[in-house]
């Protein structure tokens, strides 16, 4: 079976996640069929924190895939992030 779920890496103390598809009978960190985006939990500044290819990930849930339940909060997230517009001023 297919399981989204995120792949640890970094190094000590510094923890980045990769969202990847995965047989689920693999160990965490190990090989992947594809990866999803990426989650750097210590993000400062103008770091990006989230990336999720929606379109991939929804590929791979039709195909049958279980979301891993931090995984399904991160897309939630990243879902309710705002838009961001053009700073120009609308004329009135």
């Amino acid at each position: 079976m297919v399981k989204i779920r995120l792949a640890r890496g970094g190094a000590k103390k510094k923890p980045f996640y990769s969202i990847v598809a995965t047989d689920s009978r693999k160990p965490r960190d190990s090989g992947y069929i594809e990866k999803l985006g990426y989650f750097n939990p210590v993000a400062r500044g103008q770091e990006v924190r989230l990336t999720i290819k929606e379109d991939r990930l929804e590929y791979w849930t039709s195909e049958g895939a279980q979301i891993s339940d931090r995984v399904k909060q991160l897309a939630k997230e990243f879902k309710s992030y705002p838009v961001r517009e053009n700073n120009k001023t609308k004329p009135k």
